[in-house]
């Protein structure tokens, strides 16, 4: 059996496992089983609905702005097909598909470039100076 275990490149426990396995269960207790956890919750079909979905854009569903979230999509899915997820699962979701979500620039609606503009150009270097 070691020598089994060595062409095949796996661990001698691993080699008996599997054949305590086939004395048990036969030849179908080694055929590939899915891994153990919770079924998806959404269907294939309903899977294979996002990409139509987000392409849709953000503004068909209320929001304002071009940028899907995982929040907004997370409140799409549950809006359109009646399932509810946690937005850090929705961005693995949104990844499988190929897809990427995007995470806005929070900044102040009455912020003036180029009194920001002015300050980098001639406060930040004097303040730089004055740190180093």
């Amino acid at each position: 059996m070691t020598r089994i275990a060595e062409a095949l490149g796996v661990t001698h426990g691993a080699m008996s496992q599997w054949m305590a396995r086939a004395r048990q269960g036969g030849a179908q207790a080694l055929r590939h089983r899915p891994p153990p956890g919770p079924a998806p919750r959404l269907t294939e079909e309903q899977r294979g609905q996002l990409p139509t979905l987000l392409a849709c854009g953000p503004g068909a569903f209320g929001f304002s702005g071009e940028v899907w979230t995982t929040k907004r999509s997370a409140i799409v899915i549950h809006r359109t097909l009646g399932v509810r997820y946690h937005p850090a699962h929705v961005s693995r979701l949104v990844r499988a598909l190929g897809h990427s979500v995007q995470k806005p620039i929070t900044r102040a609606t009455q912020r003036d470039e180029a009194a920001v503009a002015q300050w980098y150009g001639e406060r930040w270097p004097a303040l730089k100076k004055e740190g180093g």
